[in-house]
């Protein structure tokens, strides 16, 4: 334990939340730090950040948001850097609604389909890339749900109230493997990289602790957990 413990304000992509949970309760058990952390939508936390909200570290779900706050003066270019690069999945949580091949998008769908806001969520820009390189975007445009962020989406097709929805590969997988229902692991070459990075936001400059979660981050015991939830690097 730290002589000198402090708190780190983190503001954290939606798709990110469960990974980096765990991280944040073995951080403190390491460290003595605590890691407070928000959740949201990419665009959303940068818009809030713009605003004066008190986060010392951003974790995105891209790495144009990082860069761009870096570039206006509200974060440390030098600190940032790829904590995890994301997958995109097409899921059900019903057994066989989705085969692993996707075909289930090319005729008509069983129902609602949940994508994240493309202009605010990094992973709603990849499913409409993946829809558009299939030529299906207009047909299935009629039948979205659309979420704020990844997690609003991901909780649409969680309750029912979308059969199917394209969602983080990590709020699917658990040990490797889909926790429940079906889904499609989308290819990587129909979509742009997700390259998710930290960055050190000027109000976390002088916090010891906002400084110790990113090099924490980067250990193994963080890597071995974002690694278990389908990211990569």
């Amino acid at each position: 334990m730290l002589a000198q413990a402090t708190q780190v304000q983190v503001a954290v992509a939606s798709n990110f939340a469960t990974p980096m949970q765990k991280i944040a309760a073995a951080f403190e058990k390491d460290t003595g730090h605590q890691a407070v952390l928000v959740l949201g939508s990419t665009g959303k936390l940068a818009t809030q950040v713009r605003h004066g909200a008190p986060f010392d570290v951003l974790l995105a779900a891209d790495n144009q948001t990082p860069a761009q706050l870096a570039a206006d003066g509200l974060a440390m270019a030098s600190s940032q850097f790829t904590y995890a690069q994301g997958q995109l999945a097409l899921w059900s949580q019903k057994p066989g609604v989705v085969d692993v091949q996707g075909a289930v998008l090319a005729g008509p769908l069983p129902g609602k389909l949940a994508v994240a806001d493309a202009r605010l969520a990094p992973y709603g820009a990849a499913a409409l890339q993946v829809m558009t390189k299939l030529g299906r975007v207009d047909a299935l445009r009629p039948h979205f749900v659309t979420g704020e962020n990844i997690g609003q989406t991901f909780q649409f097709v969680k309750t029912g109230n979308a059969v199917l929805g394209f969602v983080a590969l990590s709020q699917v997988m658990v040990d490797g493997k889909i926790a429940s229902g079906s889904a499609w692991v989308i290819p990587p070459k129909l979509y742009d990289p997700i390259r998710q990075d930290a960055v050190l936001l000027k109000t976390g400059e002088n916090n010891p602790a906002a400084t110790a979660l990113l090099q924490y981050l980067r250990s193994d015991n963080a890597r071995q957990v974002i690694r278990a939830y389908g990211y990569q690097f």
